[in-house]
C-alpha cells in the first residue's frame, strides 16, 4: 500500500461523495451528469490505466446504430419493439454526443455506412433486400426518412455480391479527440481523476462503501461501476469482456474510399481517417479466445484483417499497415445495457454490446440519475 500524506488523504481522499469506476465516455457523462444534479458534491474518477483502458480510446471511431443484417439478427432474439428501442436509444445517444462536445470537436462527418457482402454471403445480401423497406418503415419515426438504400460498388472492392446497403444517416468521429474533450470537460467542473488506479474489492458499510485499491483503502457515499468489458471483476451481472483487434495503414496515396463499412453482419468493419484504412473485427472466428481482458492481438484475427485488405478493400492499391492495437468491449446475452444500482450505494452502467459511441453519454446520464 502506498503511504499518503495528510495532505494527500485531506485533498483528494476524504469525505468523497460520489466515486465512480471508469473514465471511458460512461464514466466521465455519469461525473458530468451528477455535477449538475449536485453542484456542491465531492465526485472523484478512478482509471486503472494511464489512459482510459477500456475501449473508449480504441475503438473505430463509428458514429452507428447498426447495419442492416445486424438489426435483422437481432429481431431473431429480441421483440420489434425492444430493437426499434435499441436503435431509437442508440441515435438518442449519438445526439447527446454531439450536443455535450460539438460536432466540430468531435470531427463528426456524416459520409454514410455501407454494408458490404462477400459473392459467400449472396442469401444474406437477399434476405437483407427483401427485408429493407420493413426495416425502413419500423424506424421512419425515428429518422423522418428511409434508412437504408441499394448504392452500386462505387469504391470497386472486390469479391462482393455488387450492391451495397447504404444507410444515409451514419457518420464517424475522431475517438481521440472525442475522449480529449470530454476529459477537459469534466476536468473543468472540478471532479478529479486518479488514474494508474485499479480497484481490488468494494465493501458495503452501513452508509458508504470502503473502496480498496492497489494503492491506497478509501470511503465514499455512492460508488457508479463504469467499466464495462472489465465489470466482471467487480460485479456478478450478465457482461462478459470480447476484444476486438484493430489495425491502421500508412497513409495512402489517392485513397477514394470515404465512409464507414461493415461486412459479415457487422463482424468486419472498416473507414477512411486521414487517407489512412482502419479495419478492426474478427472476433467470431475464436468467441472463446476473444472472450478476455487481456489486450494484444492473435495471429487467428491478424491474418483475417490483411486478407480482408488484400483481397476485398485495397487489392489495387500499394499500402502498409503501421499499427495495430486492441480493446475490450462488454456483451450478454442481451443487447440492452445494465444500469441498475445493484445494492445500497452501489450502481453500474455496463453491457454496452459494442455500441458505446452511440451509447455511452446516455448510459452515463441515466447511471447518475438512479441516485434520484
Amino acid at each position: 500500500m502506498m503511504q499518503l500524506s495528510y495532505w494527500e488523504i485531506k485533498s483528494w481522499l476524504s469525505n468523497i461523495d460520489f466515486c465512480i469506476v471508469g473514465s471511458g465516455i460512461v464514466g466521465l457523462s455519469c461525473a458530468l451528469k451528477l455535477r449538475e444534479l449536485y453542484p456542491k458534491a465531492k465526485i472523484i474518477i478512478l482509471e486503472k490505466g494511464i489512459l482510459p483502458q477500456g475501449a473508449s480510446t480504441k475503438n473505430a471511431g463509428f458514429a452507428c446504430f447498426g447495419s442492416l443484417s445486424e438489426i435483422l439478427e437481432d429481431l431473431k432474439t429480441h421483440s420489434e419493439e425492444e430493437v426499434f428501442k435499441l436503435v431509437k436509444k442508440r441515435a438518442d445517444g449519438l445526439k447527446l454526443l454531439r450536443e455535450t462536445i460539438g460536432d466540430k470537436q468531435l470531427n463528426f462527418q456524416q459520409l454514410g455506412g455501407y454494408e458490404l457482402f462477400l459473392e459467400t454471403d449472396q442469401k444474406l445480401f437477399d434476405a437483407c433486400v427483401e427485408k429493407k423497406e420493413y426495416i425502413n418503415k419500423l424506424l421512419k419515426s425515428i429518422f423522418k426518412d428511409d434508412v437504408f438504400s441499394l448504392k452500386d460498388n462505387i469504391f470497386n472492392f472486390k469479391n462482393l455480391t455488387g450492391d451495397y446497403i447504404f444507410n444515409q444517416f451514419e457518420g464517424q468521429i475522431d475517438t481521440g479527440a472525442m475522449m480529449d474533450a470530454l476529459l477537459k470537460l469534466v476536468q473543468s467542473k472540478g471532479i478529479k481523476i486518479l488514474n494508474a488506479v485499479l480497484v481490488e474489492d468494494i465493501i458495503e458499510a452501513n452508509n458508504s462503501i470502503r473502496i480498496k485499491t492497489n494503492h491506497f483503502e478509501f470511503s465514499a457515499s455512492k460508488l457508479y461501476v463504469a467499466t464495462n468489458g472489465f465489470a466482471s471483476q467487480l460485479l456478478k451481472e450478465d457482461v462478459k469482456p470480447a476484444r476486438a483487434q484493430v489495425v491502421i495503414t500508412k497513409p495512402i496515396t489517392n485513397l477514394n474510399v470515404k465512409g464507414t463499412f461493415h461486412l459479415d453482419k457487422g463482424y468486419f468493419y472498416f473507414r477512411n481517417v486521414n487517407n489512412r484504412i482502419l479495419l478492426g473485427g474478427g472476433r467470431h472466428l475464436d468467441f472463446k479466445g476473444e472472450t478476455t481482458t487481456q489486450l494484444g492481438e492473435t495471429a487467428t484475427v491478424q491474418n483475417a484483417l490483411e486478407k480482408l485488405l488484400s483481397t476485398t478493400i485495397l487489392p489495387n492499391y500499394t499500402y502498409e499497415i503501421e499499427h495495430r492495437w486492441s480493446g475490450i468491449m462488454g456483451v450478454g446475452n442481451q443487447k440492452q445495457a445494465i444500469v441498475k444500482q445493484v445494492s445500497s450505494n452501489v450502481f453500474c452502467g455496463v453491457r454496452l454490446g459494442g455500441m458505446g459511441v452511440a451509447v455511452g453519454s446516455l448510459i452515463g446520464k441515466e447511471l447518475a440519475e438512479l441516485t434520484l
